[in-house]
């Protein structure tokens, strides 16, 4: 069984197109290889096979082996190495860094990660609160200092004062 499917976007790690992202076209899993979209293009030569046909030089997508590409998750949109979850009905495809679920057209959290968030996320509006009643304070105690005054006008009020 492959990791990785038909419609996927994985990033190539080795060879000629090593670093370029593109999506699976075709999946060989007895071969343990798969075609992507735009990489790793070959040029076949085909000779003519009757009067009517052409002949000429077609470019295609060469396979890839597996071992040469991983999966870049959605959610996250970085490569990652693709776990199995059992907890389901069903196995989903699972991102080893972020945890989202790669199966279906949707892609979601697990319910324990989503509370861990929530919980940050609460964390981050106290601290934005906290941190805008500490910039306020501060803009008030600036206006109730008197303001500083430069060298000129220094100068000015000694000249006032000598009157």
């Amino acid at each position: 069984m492959l990791k990785i499917k038909k419609g996927d976007l994985v990033v190539i790690l080795a060879g000629k197109e090593n670093g370029k992202t593109g999506e699976v076209l075709e999946c060989f899993p007895k071969e343990n290889k798969v075609t992507v979209k735009g990489l790793n293009m070959i040029v076949k030569h085909n000779k003519p096979k009757s009067a009517q046909d052409k002949g000429g030089i077609v470019k295609k997508e060469g396979k890839i082996d597996i071992s040469n590409v991983m999966l870049v998750c959605p959610n996250c949109n970085k490569a990652t190495r693709v776990k199995i979850d059992l907890s389901g009905e069903k196995k989903a495809r699972m991102c080893s860094k972020c945890g989202a679920i790669l199966d279906g057209k949707k892609v979601s959290k697990p319910k324990a990660e989503s509370k861990k968030t929530e919980a940050k996320k609460a964390d981050d509006k106290e601290t934005k609160s906290t941190a805008k009643k500490t910039v306020a304070k501060k803009s008030e105690a600036q206006s109730a200092k008197p303001k500083k005054t430069t060298t000129k006008a220094k100068s000015a009020q000694k000249v006032e004062k000598a009157k």
